[in-house]
């Protein structure tokens, strides 16, 4: 419950921030809702922000609803990844995090390739040996040193957008067909549901529709961050990792939801396209057969 409020609110005060942006930005701009160019404006605003709020909070949220603990400074973990961090050519040193789960798991995010956090769970230290999870550790390095946080949130951000207006515009659209004539329109509190009845189906159809999109890029980032792990350790270390997590998968619990895009792997959906990861098998025969530069 204290989870669920604690979203709930920060929620809430982004959009209500977002909210109030916008509405400057548009008087600024001497521009309507009423009008096409207004309202791309509007939900621009709100695409983007929503995403880029998003980012900038990643680490802080990830801190409030993991449970991180930071490594010891100086311990093992810590010198393995600043090693590699050092090697992928990253100025700033990513923080270190352990977090308690019997998952077999790890994940980075960050809001820039120098802010940025490593965590990975107790289940994965105690499952893989030292290779593994060197493996493991280079792949999450990768994934800031390629920028992997900022290209997710450039991209939801623009589909977000385009999704906000084309659902305002087919929106209207449909409630133009329906009620025809002016006289057959339903007015007041009627119209008022009707219209974000349809416009709320409307929205969940086109993000639905733009998933695949978002989850093409998220599979794209993770065969380029499995090279990466390969130019700093190693193709073999990457491609043992892969395989311990092939064989621990059902295994333990699912980890949380908010960072399944950031983590090592997830739980593959009925339909590839709507995916975050590829298939385990598919990255290990990807890895073997790809030459590494």
């Amino acid at each position: 419950m204290k989870r669920f409020l604690f979203f709930f609110l920060t929620n809430l005060l982004v959009t209500v921030t977002l909210l109030v942006i916008a509405n400057i930005v548009m008087a600024y701009m001497g521009v309507s809702y009423g009008s096409n160019e207004g309202l791309f404006i509007f939900c621009f605003i709100l695409g983007m922000g929503g995403a880029f709020i998003s980012l900038m909070m990643s680490g802080w949220m990830a801190k409030r609803t993991m449970g991180l603990q930071p490594a010891a400074p100086g311990s093992a973990l810590v010198q393995k990844v600043h090693s590699m961090a050092r090697k992928s050519g990253l100025e700033g040193m990513p923080e270190v995090f352990i977090y308690n789960s019997p998952e077999v798991n790890a994940f980075a995010t960050g809001r820039s390739r120098n802010n940025a956090l490593v965590a990975v769970s107790t289940g994965l230290l105690e499952q893989m040996n030292e290779d593994e999870v060197e493996g493991v550790l280079a792949h999450e390095v990768s994934h800031i040193a390629n920028g992997d946080m900022v290209t997710m949130t450039l991209v939801q951000g623009i589909v977000n957008s385009f999704v906000m207006f084309f659902a305002y515009i087919v929106t209207q659209f449909i409630m133009n067909a329906m009620q025809g004539d002016d006289d057959e329109r339903p007015s007041g509190v009627g119209n008022y549901f009707l219209y974000h009845i349809i416009h709320n189906v409307v929205y969940m159809a086109l993000s639905f529709l733009s998933l695949p999109l978002v989850m093409f890029v998220s599979r794209w980032r993770e065969y380029r961050a499995d090279l990466g792990s390969a130019r700093i350790v190693g193709k073999h270390k990457m491609i043992a990792a892969l395989e311990k997590l092939q064989a621990n998968m059902g295994r333990t619990e699912k980890h949380e939801k908010s960072i399944e895009v950031m983590a090592i792997n997830s739980q593959t959906s009925f339909m590839e396209l709507f995916s975050s990861h590829p298939p385990l098998e598919k990255r290990i025969e990807y890895l073997r057969k790809t030459p590494v530069v």
